[in-house]
């Protein structure tokens, strides 16, 4: 009955409370957000050209200036180089690993998560194409 009582008053209250809803932003939250991204974006940007990520000081705007032919938009596909369908971060990975002889890193890396916000920031406005090659 706690429970019922509890869930009952919640949803009145968020019925009642005037102002944003769950959905709604403020303009200062969308700023905040934005800024945020695009510090990832600049620190993928970085990373991107950084030799440091392997160990032979090659990094990846030397094979992909601008993240040129990287096409994250196509991803989830079938890579050859993994021989099976594959996500962005584990083509990533497999370069961090074979041409820049370094270490793979988590998805969830800040890293990672920067390289890969990079690569789709240079290729903002082109079609989603899951599976294309």
């Amino acid at each position: 009955m706690r429970a019922i009582t509890l869930v009952l008053t919640l949803a009145v209250t968020a019925i009642a409370s005037p102002g944003l809803h769950a959905d709604e932003f403020t303009p200062e939250d969308l700023a905040r957000w934005q800024a945020q991204f695009e510090g990832v974006v600049a620190e993928g940007r970085a990373l991107w050209g950084d030799g440091k990520l392997g160990r032979n000081g090659v990094a990846c705007g030397q094979c992909h200036p601008n993240a040129a032919n990287t096409h994250p938009e196509t991803y989830p596909k079938f890579q050859k180089q993994l021989g099976r369908v594959a996500s962005l971060w584990e083509m990533i990975n497999w370069c961090l690993r074979n041409p820049l002889e370094g270490e793979p890193l988590a998805a969830d890396d800040p890293k990672m998560v920067a390289l890969l916000a990079y690569a789709t920031w240079e290729r903002r406005g082109v079609k989603l194409e899951p599976g294309k090659h």
